[in-house]
C-alpha cells in the first residue's frame, strides 16, 4: 500500500513541488523528472507549465489469475491442453474511478510465445484498460502508459510479474486457494509535475457527465455522506471485497511498519550489547 505524508484528501489534490519520500507500493510514476527543469512547451503551442505544482492521481495495475476448474472456471473450447489458467492484466482507477481523462491508451507487452504479444487498449470512459489470456507460465509484462494529447508528456512504462500460483504468507496462500483467484495488484500514484495549463484544467475540472453504463460509475458510494467523484485523488475510507486500497488499509500498514521498525531497533540493541560483551571478553583474554 502506498504511503502519503501530510496530505489532506481533497477531491482535486494539488501538491507543492517536492521530492517523493521513498517508494509507494513500488514507486510513484512521475512524467517530469525532478533532477532537471521541465521542458519548454511543444513547438506550435503557446502553453506554459503551471510552475511549482504537482498533481497526483492514484491507479491500480496488476493481474488476476484463475486455475481452470470444471465447476468454477471451465476451460473454453480451443484453449491448448497444456494451459492451466485464465488471467487478466489491467490498469484501472481505485474503486472504479475513471482515469481516461488523463490516460488515453495502454500497451501490454506479453511473452513472445503468445500470439500478438503487443496489445493496445484504447480508453473507454469509465472502463478499465485490460486484456485476458490463458496460459501455463508466469512472466514479466511491460505496461506502457500513454497520456492524453493535452498532457504533451511522453509515455511511461512499468513492469509487472504475472502470478498464476498462490504466494505470500501461509495465511495469504490459503486465502487465495480458497477464493480460486490469485491477485497480484499494485497501487501507484501518477505524478504530473508542473503540468501544462490546458492539462492542468482537465486534471482539476469536475468533468462532463458520462453517458451509458459508465454513468452509474460517476460516483461510488462509500457510506452515508461519502463518495468518490469521477475525477479525484481520493481513495475510499474503508476496504471492501475486491477493493483492498483505502485509508483504513494505509493506517494498518503504517502500524505494521511501525511494529517492524520497533522489532529491528530491539534486535539492533541486542546485537550491540552482545558485541560489547564479546569485545570485553576478548580484551580480557588479551590482557
Amino acid at each position: 500500500m502506498a504511503k502519503r505524508k501530510d496530505i489532506s484528501y481533497l477531491p482535486h489534490q494539488v501538491r507543492p513541488r517536492v521530492k517523493p519520500q521513498g517508494p509507494r507500493s513500488g514507486r510513484a510514476i512521475g512524467v517530469s523528472p525532478y533532477e532537471r527543469e521541465p521542458p519548454m512547451a511543444p513547438p506550435g503551442t503557446n502553453q506554459k507549465r503551471v510552475k511549482g505544482v504537482q498533481i497526483f492521481r492514484p491507479f491500480i495495475y496488476g493481474t488476476t489469475a484463475k486455475p481452470f476448474d470444471e465447476t468454477t472456471n471451465p476451460k473454453p473450447e480451443g484453449v491448448p491442453a497444456d494451459h492451466t489458467h485464465s488471467w487478466t492484466v489491467f490498469v484501472k482507477g481505485v474503486d472504479g474511478t475513471d482515469i481516461t481523462y488523463w490516460l488515453k491508451k495502454v500497451q501490454f507487452k506479453l511473452h513472445e510465445s503468445i500470439p500478438n504479444p503487443l496489445r493496445s487498449v484504447d480508453a473507454v470512459a469509465g472502463q478499465p484498460f485490460s486484456i485476458s489470456e490463458t496460459g501455463w507460465g508466469e512472466f514479466e509484462i511491460n505496461i506502457k502508459l500513454h497520456y492524453v494529447s493535452e498532457s504533451n508528456e511522453k509515455p511511461q512504462s512499468v513492469w509487472h510479474g504475472l502470478r498464476l500460483h498462490a504466494y505470500g504468507t501461509e495465511e495469504e496462500r490459503a486465502a487465495q486457494k480458497a477464493s480460486g483467484e490469485v491477485l497480484a495488484w499494485a497501487y501507484e500514484e501518477q505524478l504530473f509535475n508542473e503540468p501544462y495549463e490546458n492539462f492542468y484544467e482537465i486534471l482539476t475540472s469536475v468533468g462532463e457527465k458520462t453517458k451509458g453504463k459508465a454513468a452509474g460509475a460517476k460516483k461510488k458510494n462509500l457510506g452515508p455522506g461519502t463518495s468518490i467523484p469521477e475525477r479525484t485523488a481520493l481513495i475510499p475510507m474503508r476496504s471492501s471485497p475486491g477493493q483492498p486500497y483505502s485509508r483504513e488499509a494505509e493506517q494498518l500498514e503504517i502500524l505494521r511498519l511501525q511494529d517492524a521498525k520497533r522489532k529491528v531497533e530491539e534486535q539492533n540493541r541486542a546485537m550491540t550489547l552482545q558485541l560489547k560483551e564479546k569485545e570485553a571478553k576478548l580484551a580480557a583474554l588479551r590482557a
